[in-house]
Parts: structure tokens; C-alpha cells; sequence
């Protein structure tokens, strides 16, 4: 194909009874001659994926204890810091993609008024990734901002399939007024299309699954083929075979390893669905048949989902929710017994203290799962983790008394170039959030805006240590 001058569509996409399988970057859709920077698909190859997440209801590092023994933010600024006293410690194998952006607020999410007291649990996760002060409402009314991820979908995510998705470990499925006067749709996303338009958030990977790969044919059809536990992958068998054949060894040998991944993961979901479906006592009631009881095996499960979907630019951009500030869910990964809220509010106590840098340090240890993944997929001349940008953080800081200052953040990724890791920047006092992230944006290529929520200017990253 690329000897005759032909190549294939960067959109070009397998088309069956019930499924739609785009495909990832291959040879034969470059132009003959051509080099990646110049074409279609190079030009899309080479947007950063954006992939916002939230650790919900801050860190045992933000207390006055986490502080002075360093449960989260290292000791040393620059470039000698040492992670392996706190909870960024299974982040070592990747600290060159690392930055540790510590002493910086979420002051929006903060009270301002005597009837917003006390509700700091259902502002903070709204103001995440939009840094405005949410409306005190109960009502339809909802008022915030948009939030990050929708400003970069808004310029650089409307030629993919899907512009975007949101997903969720937890239950996000509350209506109505949750407490202290607020909407639960404010503690329940942290993704604004506009400030009055949340996003849902998906928890159950059979959803994200069927978003991506089941476009095609009816409800009915689709709810036949799995009743049949046959792969989509069965129903574009003369599709895939004819494209095989048009193509060179390479080519052939990606898509083969595309598609063995895309199999892997529909039979892991079915697995789950099917224990679940058994009649055993299950750890979550009342969940999803899709959605594992394990939270290791959810989360590794939606990176993988967030892999497929960068692979075939079905979408760049992803936010993910971890949980919910009052979760009792138990983490038995962390070696920790007591549920997530009560962990929380950790009084003075040093165990109990240490016991949430545990259940914190657990929920990081996810991350590593996910940028193995994207360092060891190549896409043209570079691997995804050096075109993916990662936020995660938490609007929250010290949890035992739901303030808003020095919150915990992280960057993660190479953002093509945009983000140079290795280091660790503690901000000068009263920095927002928002800095940070309004940097980023113009990074990204996103110049024309000039504030970000309660942003003061621009974030330097430079710093003084070696």
C-alpha cells in the first residue's frame, strides 16, 4: 500500500453486527514519502492526551504530622528528592516523568458564606479541576465552572469519536440535594461541560466498554451477542481478515497485538459479570455486574479501557474519579482495616495518622499499573506515556479538618514535550491550584486563556536546588 502511493484513513474503522472497532496508528496510514509530523494521522498522533484524576478528601501528608515527617510532599525541593518515606514511594521507578507541586490551595472549595459551613465534602470535588465556587443550591441550578478537561476537549478533542469520558470507582448515581445545602451532582463528577452542565460519570466497565466498541447495530443486538459471551471481535472476523491482507508484516503484527488486547479486556469483563452474576455474597451490593469488587482490579481495569482508547484516538481525553470523601469502603491493599472516612479523620494520633498515608499511598500505587502501560506503547517515534499529561491531586489537604491549603498534586507524562519531570516545586504561600493548571493549559497550546478559575498568573516551575 505505501509503494503505491495508497493509505488507509487514520478514522478508518471495522464495522460489524453490534460493534465498531477503530484502529490504532499504523504504517499504511501514512502517505508514501511522508513524514509523520506532515499527515493527518501524525498531526493526531501527536496531541497529548489529557487525564485528570481525583483523590478524594486530601492526604494523612497535609497534617501538621504529615508535614514534619514527609507522608507525602519529599523533604528536599529540586531534583534530590527522596521518596521513600511517604506516600509517593511506588512512584520512584517513574520520577523522571514526575513533578510534586506541594503548597498549593483549593481555596474555592473553602466556605464564604454561614450557610456554606460544614459543606466542604460536597464543593470539593466540583472544584477539582474548575477552581470556582460552587452555587449553594439544591436545586437544578448548578453554577461552577469549566473545568480543565472540557477546555481541552473544546480545542483539541472534537476530531476524535468520542470527545471525552468520565469515569468513576465509586456510586455516582445520587439525585437531588445530598447535605449542608449542596447538589449532589457537585460531589458526584469532576468534569463541566460549561458551569451549569456536569458530566456523568461511568463506574461500570462494561459501559466504557460498549461506548467504545459497540457503537454499532441495536441495543438488542448487543445485549444477544453477549448473552453468547462471543467477542466483538467475532462478529468482524471477514473485516479483520480482509484488512490483514492489505497489509504489510508490521502492520499486521500491531493489529494482531491491538486486537489480542481488546480481547483480553471483554473477557476480563465477562469474567467479572459472571462471578458476580453467580449469587455469591458480593463485597459491593447492589453494584453493577461489571464493576469488580476488588478496587485494584476496577482501576486497572478502567486504565486499561483508557490504553485501547488512546491507542485508537477514540478519545484523548479522560477524568477519573477515585472516590468519594465519604466512602467507608475498606482497602484491604493498603494493610489498612478501618473504612476510607473514618481513616480520615486521623485526630493526633501518630498510627492513625500513618494508618491514611497507607490507604493514600495505596491509591497511588495505581498509577504505575497505568504509565508502565503507556511507556511501553509506542505510537510513531515516541511511546504514549511521553504524549500523555496526567493531574492527580486532591482539593482536600488535611482531611481531619477539611481545609483547603497545600493540597496534594502531582504531573505525571511528557505531555509531548510540555512537561519535564524530575522534580519537585514547593510554591510560595497562597499560590492557587489554579496556577498550576493555567501553566499546563498554555502548554498545552491553549494561550488564548488568560485566568483559570481564582488563578493570580502564571506558575514557574524553576527551581533554586540541584
Amino acid at each position: 500500500m505505501i509503494l503505491t502511493g495508497k493509505h488507509l484513513s487514520r478514522r478508518t474503522a471495522l464495522k460489524g453486527l453490534g460493534a465498531t472497532v477503530a484502529l490504532p496508528l499504523l504504517d499504511s496510514m501514512l502517505p508514501a514519502n511522508a513524514l509523520l509530523a506532515q499527515t493527518a494521522a501524525g498531526r493526531a498522533a501527536n496531541r497529548t492526551r489529557l487525564v485528570c484524576i481525583e483523590q478524594v478528601h486530601g492526604a494523612a501528608g497535609c497534617s501538621p504530622f504529615g508535614k514534619e515527617h514527609f507522608l507525602w510532599s519529599p523533604e528536599k525541593t529540586g531534583r534530590a528528592f527522596d521518596l521513600s518515606q511517604g506516600s509517593l514511594a511506588p512512584l520512584e521507578p517513574f520520577r523522571d516523568y514526575l513533578t510534586i507541586v506541594s503548597n498549593t490551595d483549593a481555596k474555592m472549595a473553602e466556605a464564604m458564606a454561614p450557610a456554606e459551613v460544614g459543606g466542604d465534602h460536597f464543593r470539593s470535588s466540583a472544584v477539582m479541576f474548575t477552581h470556582v465556587h460552587p452555587k449553594l443550591t439544591e436545586g437544578s441550578d448548578v453554577h461552577v465552572g469549566t473545568s480543565l478537561d472540557q477546555l481541552y476537549v473544546e480545542r483539541f478533542g472534537k476530531d476524535t469519536p468520542i470527545p471525552s469520558m468520565q469515569l468513576s470507582i465509586e456510586p455516582v448515581d445520587q439525585s437531588g440535594g445530598c447535605a449542608y445545602g449542596y447538589a449532589c451532582v457537585y460531589t458526584d463528577t469532576i468534569s463541566w461541560a460549561a458551569p451549569d452542565q456536569p458530566l456523568p460519570m461511568v463506574r461500570d466497565p462494561r459501559m466504557v466498554f460498549e461506548l467504545m466498541f459497540g457503537a454499532g447495530g441495536t441495543a438488542e443486538q448487543r445485549a444477544a451477542r453477549r448473552a453468547t459471551d462471543r467477542s466483538i471481535l467475532d462478529m468482524l472476523t471477514t473485516e479483520m481478515a480482509g484488512l490483514r491482507r492489505l497489509l504489510g508484516p508490521t502492520d499486521r503484527q500491531r493489529l494482531d497485538q491491538y486486537a489480542t488486547n481488546i480481547r483480553e479486556v471483554e473477557q476480563r469483563i465477562q469474567r467479572i459479570e459472571a462471578r458476580n452474576l453467580s449469587g455469591e455474597t458480593r463485597e459491593l451490593p447492589g453494584a453493577p455486574a461489571g464493576v469488580p469488587d476488588s478496587f485494584d482490579e476496577h482501576v486497572k481495569l478502567m486504565f486499561d479501557l483508557q490504553l485501547l482508547a488512546f491507542v485508537s484516538d477514540t478519545t484523548r481525553v479522560f477524568s477519573f474519579k477515585f472516590g468519594r470523601d465519604g466512602s467507608g469502603r475498606v482497602y484491604p491493599g493498603s494493610g489498612v482495616e478501618t473504612g476510607f472516612h473514618n481513616a480520615s479523620h486521623f485526630g493526633a494520633s501518630e498510627k492513625t495518622i500513618r494508618d491514611y498515608a497507607e490507604i493514600n499511598k495505596f491509591h497511588v500505587s495505581m498509577l504505575p499499573y497505568f504509565l508502565e502501560k503507556l511507556k511501553a506503547t509506542t505510537e510513531g517515534d515516541a511511546t504514549l506515556l511521553d504524549k500523555t499529561l496526567i493531574f492527580y491531586g486532591s482539593p482536600m489537604a488535611n482531611s481531619n479538618v477539611h481545609n483547603h491549603r497545600n493540597c496534594p498534586l502531582l504531573l505525571l507524562g511528557g505531555a509531548n514535550g510540555a512537561h519535564h519531570g524530575g522534580v519537585h516545586v514547593k510554591a510560595a504561600d497562597d499560590t492557587p491550584m489554579a496556577n498550576v493548571m493555567l501553566t499546563m493549559m498554555h502548554k498545552l497550546g491553549m494561550d488564548d486563556i488568560k485566568t483559570f478559575g481564582d488563578s493570580t498568573g502564571e506558575f514557574s516551575f524553576a527551581t533554586t536546588e540541584a
